[in-house]
């Protein structure tokens, strides 16, 4: 077993196509950080290999100065942004918010709690409401900085339109992923909520917003920002 971890190599993307209204990222690039750096440390559960690429393209992309999510779990979306933001370069602070240590819930990871980013400078573990304490942060920096937001799709239809639309209607022009976005017809029985709450959200507005879904199995990534 080698004493010392290699070194972990950095990456580069072009920067956009100042012609072109799609957002665009390099995807062999990105494919080789997911499998060299990522996998790894995260595997691909929950987020399989399309996931992982969507969030780091949507980091890449935007260049988020802060970034916001909840559920940390033992880390690992956090994880993946923090190896983001490293390897790319990108200066960015990322919080994290979960359950207080005496909430009951059956995902609760106690002692587990966010142990993929202990420790880690970029990342700040918080406890709370997940939404409000993301908002709370946001509004006491100010309202001029990048945003991205990680909602995750685990939880009722209510709590994800309930979330989704505190995001759109009280932070300048976010950007925001949503996980287990993926649709199948009722029949399926899947829970269905997250994508039913995003279709809700931007009833009306679809013209003002981008919204970019993996597809073809579960669980699902939603990327959604204004135009």
């Amino acid at each position: 077993m080698p004493l010392f971890k290699k070194a972990k190599k950095k990456y580069r993307v072009g920067e956009p196509n100042s012609n072109c209204s799609e957002p665009e990222t390099d995807k062999w690039v990105i494919s080789d950080f997911v499998v060299s750096n990522l996998i790894p440390e995260v595997g691909t559960r929950p987020f399989p290999l399309d996931e992982l690429m969507l969030m780091v393209s949507a980091v890449v992309y935007f260049k988020p100065e802060v970034i916001f999510e909840w559920g940390t779990h033992v880390g690992k979306s956090a994880r993946v942004f923090y190896e983001t933001i490293k390897a790319f370069d990108i200066p960015c602070n990322i919080h994290s918010v979960d359950l207080p240590p005496d909430a009951l819930h059956t995902e609760h990871p106690k002692e587990k709690h966010g142990m993929l980013v202990k420790n880690i400078k970029e990342v700040h573990l918080h406890r709370g409401d997940g939404v409000l304490k993301s908002l709370e942060i946001y509004k006491s920096m100010g309202t001029s900085k990048k945003t991205l937001f990680l909602i995750d799709g685990d939880h009722s239809y209510e709590s994800v339109l309930r979330e989704l639309t505190m995001v759109v209607n009280e932070v300048k022009d976010p950007v925001i992923l949503l996980h287990d976005t993926f649709y199948q017809s009722p029949e399926s029985k899947y829970n269905i909520g997250p994508y039913k709450a995003i279709v809700d959200c931007f009833k009306g507005k679809q013209g003002d917003y981008k919204i970019i879904s993996t597809q073809m199995g579960l669980p699902g990534m939603t990327l959604v920002y204004k135009k």
